[in-house]
């Protein structure tokens, strides 16, 4: 090649070569930390790149672990109040109470005084197979010391808490022995059920309480249900009150129970998410039996599904207070670190077309987190005409009762808080948790005594003739809350209440303590009553409305298908 040829394609070269130097340059621009400002322009990839500069040229060394961990629940809580972020530590004890069981020594305790108590010994648990006791503290772990200010809840379940098969050394204080007492416990799966209790209410209906929707409620309900039925019940009550929800499919199994075959129960929709549809498919086993379902504003996301689907279909009546509105579906995502998140991927909705999600600004989760103050405020717990309903979210039952969205489930009986009876005195020895720390200590040091009363009628007789009342006063006073003998008068029934369930509770369990505070429940009654007078089933009104008619927004509104194919927290804790 000539010299003249050679020099026409030098210019040619040098911009080819200054090009790849661009790209290459770009490439590990990309890859490697340098002049990263001009680089994090990508969505996707801009959290990544932030974490790689910070790690790279911050001026300090920066624990990218717990700065990731960090910011994972800030970025979640911009997009709605239930996709949530949980650490790996935590995600066991989220789960477990869902799952049916979970792996422990099978007690439930209480934190008095800095140091475990243990209330109950489950049965059939590991605790109870080598002789642990209700009443018995646990003082030493391992042959360490575990008492004082560093017991918490969290550390205690924790720690007492572990996986199938492990084993735990106790030290354990008796109040009838003079030693410390060891125990080696092998921990097992401890059963977690999520019905608290089913009896008959009186001589012809049953009532069934449920705490949330786990893996085994739906066979725990048939095994309720079948109890109740060996009793010859005729009619039942649903408490859902406090019931936060739990897993969709639960609700959907559980309230299928109760529909004939073709009911639509609930549906989906998101945007990655097309429409789902879940019917009834006709083998419910009370399919014709009258059902009364109590809700609240503690009730929330599946137990709304299970109210909505008896509500839109009208197979029963609802009583209670306006619920919680959560129409928001969350689905678990696991990380390999073993931490989740459960992410917002669809909004639920009732047979009627309806969607109870309240609403909500991204990113300002006090305001809603605190509603159930704003409703205190705006008197909705006291009267139903405090409640504002949005016209433009009316829709109708199947027989064309209105019924109404954005904003929880309103109740077709409703029924006010109770507060009569309730005092500033009240008040204080209750948010201080007094009644609790009273009747505990109580227990502990009558142990032998109220064993000898083997059901509630004659632990309560017993109970009423020990001046409780006045006991549970001079133990107030002791604590800082002065006697203050009007206001004492006035809460003296509401008193009596607290210490009495929670005597009954300690002795007897959960269930019996339940059935003491449903026998002067004014929601209970009301359900009882409308059993006994035959309006369990709802009627349709007067003037029906039209199976679909035009929403302001454009879209049409429609009907489910008629025949379509406080007191106090008592925190027991279970390990």
């Amino acid at each position: 090649m000539s010299t003249k040829n050679s020099s026409r394609f030098t210019p040619l070269v040098i911009a080819i070569s200054v090009v790849m130097g661009i790209l290459i340059g770009t490439f590990y621009a990309r890859h490697f930390a340098g002049n990263t400002l001009g680089i994090i322009n990508g969505s996707s990839n801009k959290l990544n790149a932030l974490l790689r500069v910070v790690e790279d040229q911050y001026v300090d060394t920066v624990n990218m672990t717990d700065l990731v961990e960090k910011a994972m629940p800030q970025i979640l809580a911009e997009l709605d109040p239930h996709s949530t972020y949980i650490p790996a530590q935590n995600l066991e004890e989220v789960t477990s109470e869902l799952e049916g069981s979970f792996s422990g020594i099978g007690i439930q305790f209480t934190i008095q005084d800095d140091t475990i108590h243990v209330n109950s010994v489950i049965q059939g648990g590991p605790s109870e197979k080598v002789g642990l006791m209700a009443g018995d503290r646990i003082v030493m772990v391992d042959d360490s010391l575990f008492v004082g200010k560093k017991v918490t809840n969290e550390r205690a379940m924790r720690t007492l808490k572990g996986p199938k098969g492990t084993q735990v050394k106790l030290g354990v204080k008796r109040a009838t022995e003079k030693d410390l007492l060891n125990f080696t416990i092998t921990r097992g799966d401890i059963p977690q059920n999520t019905i608290d209790a089913a009896y008959m209410l009186t001589d012809d209906f049953g009532y069934i309480q449920v705490s949330k929707f786990g893996r085994t409620t739906h066979v725990e309900l048939l095994n309720a249900i079948a109890l109740l039925n060996h009793k010859n019940c005729k009619g039942l009550i649903i408490d859902l009150r406090g019931n936060t929800g739990g897993y969709m499919e639960a609700a959907v199994r559980m309230v299928n129970e109760f529909l004939p075959e073709g009911k639509l129960i609930v549906y989906t929709e998101g945007r990655k998410y097309p429409r789902a549809d879940e019917f009834a498919n006709g083998t419910g086993s009370c399919q014709k039996m009258p059902v009364i379902v109590l809700i609240d504003e503690g009730s929330a996301s599946a137990s709304e599904i299970f109210t909505g689907a008896i509500q839109d279909n009208d197979r029963g009546m609802v009583v209670g207070r306006r619920s919680f509105g959560k129409g928001l579906v969350q689905q678990p995502i696991d990380f390999s670190d073993g931490s989740a998140i459960r992410l917002t991927i669809a909004r639920y909705y009732t047979p009627s077309g309806r969607c109870i999600q309240r609403p909500y600004q991204n990113g300002k989760d006090r305001n809603y987190e605190m509603d159930w103050l704003t409703r205190y405020e705006h008197g909705e717990y006291f009267s139903k005409d405090s409640i504002k309903l949005d016209e433009n979210l009316r829709y109708s039952t199947a027989l064309g009762r209105p019924v109404y969205g954005g904003g929880g489930i309103m109740p077709d009986v409703f029924v006010p808080q109770d507060t009569t009876g309730v005092t500033s005195y009240l008040t204080e020895v209750l948010s201080n948790g007094l009644t609790i720390q009273f009747t505990f200590h109580y227990t502990d040091n009558n142990r032998d005594k109220l064993k000898k009363y083997e059901d509630e009628e004659s632990l309560l007789n017993y109970l009423r003739r020990q001046g409780l009342v006045e006991q549970f006063i001079r133990y107030a006073d002791s604590k800082g809350v002065k006697r203050r003998n009007i206001l004492i008068q006035k809460s003296y029934k509401l008193l009596e209440k607290s210490i009495y369930g929670n005597i009954i509770y300690n002795m007897l369990g959960k269930e019996a303590y339940i059935q003491y505070l449903n026998q002067s429940d004014q929601t209970v009654k009301k359900a009882v009553e409308l059993l006994e007078s035959g309006e369990a089933f709802p009627k349709a009104p007067v003037s029906v409305e039209p199976q679909k008619e035009e929403k302001k927004d454009g879209k049409k509104k429609t009907t489910a298908q008629v025949d379509s194919t406080g007191e106090e927290e008592i925190l027991r804790l279970y390990a």
